[in-house]
């Protein structure tokens, strides 16, 4: 990551939190509503750093002082490569506490009935069996699947957009390039990854470090 990537960080955060002198209100306009967007997406990158109250104010401050063109508090040139080092601190903190939650869904998958753990930590429990071809890593599929935090709430799902997704299988994290090799075209499935095959202790996009996912996947074709 490069020294000025703190401008990126604090440009990332603060289009999610940043507060205007006056309140926007209701989303109306195509402008407003892809605006809103560009911020959640952006602050989910930085979900992981679990900043507090004080934090986040500090943060907005940084952003006013940029955008009015104050000068700045601190010296990036100074302080800038110091940024990779906090993100990572705050990075190992977040999991610590998050991979004591996912434990819990891990645990409880692994014992419903018809669930498999593989050596890798995979959980995979079939729903539907299916009736056509296996897939092979290489192969790109066309999938529908809803995928949930330990918590049970919904970060990502094909299913709800009413848009299936097509893939390489050997593009995808480590559980899905294993799950999917288990299943047949028109089969559906629970996987349960475990942090380590999922996206590990740097989390990605609204999924915080150390997170394990739980998927519920129907593997429609192959590609």
């Amino acid at each position: 990551m490069p020294t000025r990537i703190w401008i990126l960080a604090s440009f990332t955060l603060c289009c999610a939190v940043a507060a205007s002198a006056e309140p926007p209100g209701d989303l109306t306009s195509d402008d407003d509503k892809s605006i809103y967007l560009i911020g959640a997406s952006l602050g989910r990158n930085v979900v992981s750093l679990a900043l507090d109250d004080r934090e986040v104010e500090i943060v907005k401050r940084g952003f006013e002082d940029s955008l009015k063109e104050n000068d700045l508090a601190v010296d990036p040139d100074v302080f800038g490569p110091k940024v990779n080092g906090f993100v990572e601190r705050r990075n190992q903190r977040t999991a610590a506490v998050e991979r004591v939650a996912s434990q819990k869904l891990l645990e409880s998958a692994a014992k419903e009935t018809g669930a498999i753990k593989t050596e890798t930590g995979l959980i995979y429990k079939e729903q539907k069996a299916g009736t056509g071809k296996q897939p092979t890593p290489t192969d790109r599929v066309k999938v529908h699947y809803h995928g949930t935090r330990s918590d049970g709430s919904v970060f990502d799902s094909s299913r709800e957009r009413g848009e299936p997704v097509s893939f390489a299988l050997n593009g995808v994290i480590p559980c899905w390039t294993e799950a999917l090799q288990r299943m047949k075209v028109g089969g559906k499935a629970v996987i349960v990854c475990p942090a380590e095959i999922a996206y590990g202790d740097r989390g990605f996009r609204g999924i915080k470090p150390g997170a394990a996912l739980r998927f519920e996947v129907e593997l429609l074709a192959i590609e």
